[in-house]
C-alpha cells in the first residue's frame, strides 16, 4: 500500500515511459488515462496570451471542502466538470465462487492527478517578472505548470469485504530553482502541500458479485477566506481519475450491464466521475477507468495519433493543421509558455508526410444501414438536384416494431446499449413525442423527438433543436394527446445532469 502520491514525472515530461516500466493490467489503459490526465492542460494555440489558457483546470478538480462549499453545498454530478471536494466511484465486480480462487482474488486501485506548480521567472536581482529574454534570444514566461502524481493500494477481496482500506494521497510542497544562462535570472518552480485520502470499500451483493466503492476526498486546509480560484488550485487535486483492476475479478459494464445485473448497476452512485470498462471490446473486464469526463466502454487512442494534443475532443488532423499555421512569433511564445507546447510544435514541424496523411481518417467498422421507407426508383442521388424530392419530415412515417411512427407519435426512448451516445443513455426510459422523420444521406433514418417532461419542448420545436434516435431505439406508445404512461425517471446518474444538448443525424451518421 502506498503512503502517498508518487511523482509520475516533472513538468515537460510525459508519463507514458513511466507506465511501461511497471507492467500490469493498467498499462493497456495508459494512453487513455494520460489523455484524461492532460485533457485541457494546455489548449491550442498553446500560448500564454490565449484566452482559453488563462482559464484552465476544468475537469476532476478536488478543492479543500471549506473553500468549495463557502457558498453552499456541492451538488453531485455524473462527471467532473464542476468543482468539488470529493470524487466517488461505485462499480460492480464478479468474483469466483467460494474456494481457493476467491481467497486469491485481489483488487488494485490507482488514483492519478496533477499537482499545480507555479513557474515564476525572476530577473538577475531575483525580482519576479512576467517574461525574460536571455542573451541567446530564448524567451522565458511565467506560467502555471503541473506535476503528475499517483497513489496506489492493493488488497485481497476477502480483506476488503471485512474492513475498508484508506490510503493517503499527499503531494508535498517543494521549490526547485533553475538558473538561466549568463546569470540573466532564474526560474523558480514552487508547489504547495496537497492532502487527500482515498478509501476503498466493498459490499457483497450475491455469492459472486460485489459492489466496490472508491472515494477520494481532499482533506487539506482551505486557503484564506475569499481566495480566488487560481489561488485555491494550488491546494487542489487536478484532473483526478481512478484506475481499478485486480486479479481473479471481472468488472461489469455500467453502461450496458447484463440483464440480470441491470438492477444492481442502477444502484451504483458515481459522483463527479464516470466509470467505463477498459481493454478491447469482447475481452473480459479486467480493468476499469473512472474519469471526470464522459467516455464509452473500451475507450482507445486512435493508432494513427502520433502524440498528445491536450484536447481529446478535437480532431488530430484539424488541430495539427492549425498548429502548422501559427506564425513564427506565435510559435516562439508557445515554446516559452510550456515545455509540453514546445514538444507539440517540434512534433508538428517534423511530422513525416506519411504520418500526416494517416490523420485524414479511417473506417473502423461498417454496420448495415437501417432500411429506409420505399421511395420512387427514379429518385436521383442525394447530391443531385431533386435528390430529396418526395421526402417530407413532417408527414413521412417509418416502421418501429411494426408500428408506423411519424410526427405526433409518442414513444419511449430505448437507446441501444452498445455504441449509443452518452447523452442518449441518460434519457433511457423517458417518453417523448416525434417531431419529424429525417432521411440521412447514407440511406438510414432518424426520428427527431422532444421529451414529454421538458418544459422547453415547445421552444426546441420552434427553432429545431431535437434529440435524434433510430427507429429501433424507440418503443411506440401511441399518438400525442393520449399518453399511456408518464415519463419514467432518468437513471440516478442522469438526474444530476439535466441537458438540452442534441445530436444531429449527420453527426450520428458520421
Amino acid at each position: 500500500m502506498a503512503d502517498g502520491l508518487a511523482e509520475g514525472g516533472t513538468a515537460g515530461t510525459g508519463t507514458r515511459d513511466r507506465a511501461t516500466r511497471s507492467p500490469g493490467v493498467f498499462e493497456q489503459m495508459s494512453a487513455v488515462a494520460d489523455a484524461v490526465l492532460y485533457e485541457g492542460y494546455l489548449l491550442y494555440p498553446y500560448r500564454r496570451s490565449s484566452a482559453k489558457n488563462r482559464v484552465r483546470w476544468q475537469f476532476g478538480v478536488l478543492f479543500p471542502r471549506d473553500w468549495v462549499e463557502a457558498d453552499g453545498p456541492v451538488l453531485p454530478g455524473v462527471s467532473g466538470s464542476a468543482d468539488s471536494w470529493y470524487q466517488q466511484t461505485e462499480c460492480l465486480l464478479r468474483i469466483p465462487r467460494p474456494g481457493g480462487a476467491r481467497a486469491r482474488a485481489r483488487v488494485r486501485v490507482r488514483v492519478r492527478c496533477l499537482q499545480m506548480q507555479r513557474k515564476q521567472v525572476e530577473d538577475a536581482g531575483h525580482r519576479p517578472v512576467a517574461s525574460l529574454r536571455t542573451g541567446d534570444g530564448t524567451l522565458h514566461l511565467t506560467f502555471d505548470e503541473a506535476v503528475p502524481r499517483d497513489a496506489e493500494v492493493e488488497v485481497p477481496i476477502d480483506a476488503l469485504l471485512r474492513d475498508a482500506r484508506t490510503v493517503a494521497v499527499d503531494a508535498p510542497a517543494g521549490t526547485d530553482i533553475e538558473p538561466l544562462p549568463g546569470d540573466a535570472g532564474r526560474i523558480v518552480r514552487s508547489r504547495e502541500d496537497v492532502r487527500a485520502e482515498t478509501t476503498v470499500t466493498a459490499e457483497r451483493l450475491t455469492d459472486d458479485l460485489c459492489r466496490l466503492r472508491v472515494r477520494t476526498v481532499n482533506t487539506g486546509p482551505a486557503p484564506r477566506p475569499g481566495a480566488p480560484r487560481e489561488e485555491a488550485l494550488r491546494r487542489a487535486l487536478i484532473a483526478t481519475h481512478t484506475l481499478v483492476g485486480g486479479d481473479g475479478v471481472e468488472f461489469v459494464s455500467l453502461i450496458d450491464p447484463p440483464d440480470d445485473l441491470a438492477g444492481h448497476a442502477r444502484t451504483c452512485r458515481n459522483e463527479f466521475t464516470f466509470p467505463v470498462l477498459g481493454g478491447l471490446p469482447g475481452e473480459p473486464g479486467h480493468v476499469l477507468l473512472s474519469a471526470p469526463i464522459i467516455l464509452p466502454d473500451h475507450p482507445q487512442v486512435a493508432p494513427e495519433s502520433p502524440g498528445d494534443l491536450h484536447d481529446a475532443a478535437e480532431i488530430d488532423e484539424i488541430l495539427t493543421l492549425r498548429t502548422m499555421l501559427l506564425t513564427d512569433e506565435e510559435k516562439r511564445e508557445a515554446r516559452a509558455t510550456d515545455p509540453r507546447a514546445a514538444a507539440i510544435l517540434d512534433r508538428v514541424d517534423t511530422m513525416p508526410q506519411e504520418v500526416f496523411e494517416r490523420l485524414h481518417g479511417a473506417v473502423r467498422s461498417l454496420t448495415p444501414a437501417a432500411p429506409a421507407p420505399t421511395v420512387p426508383a427514379e429518385r436521383p442521388a442525394w447530391w443531385q438536384e431533386g435528390g430529396d424530392a418526395g421526402l417530407s419530415p413532417s408527414t413521412d412515417t417509418v416502421l418501429a416494431g411494426g408500428v408506423p411512427l411519424g410526427r405526433g407519435s409518442r414513444v419511449r426512448l430505448r437507446p441501444r446499449g452498445r455504441g449509443a451516445d452518452a447523452q442518449d443513455m441518460f434519457l433511457a426510459g423517458r417518453t417523448a413525442e416525434v417531431a419529424a422523420v429525417f432521411h440521412d444521406v447514407d440511406g438510414s433514418v432518424h426520428l427527431a423527438v422532444t421529451l414529454d417532461d421538458d418544459p422547453a419542448a415547445e421552444l426546441h420545436t420552434w427553432y429545431g433543436r431535437f434529440h435524434y434516435f433510430r427507429p429501433d431505439e424507440l418503443e411506440p406508445l401511441g399518438h400525442a394527446g393520449t399518453p399511456e404512461e408518464p415519463s419514467a425517471p432518468a437513471p440516478a446518474a442522469a438526474q444530476a445532469r439535466h441537458t438540452t444538448d442534441s445530436e444531429t443525424p449527420a453527426a450520428e451518421a458520421e
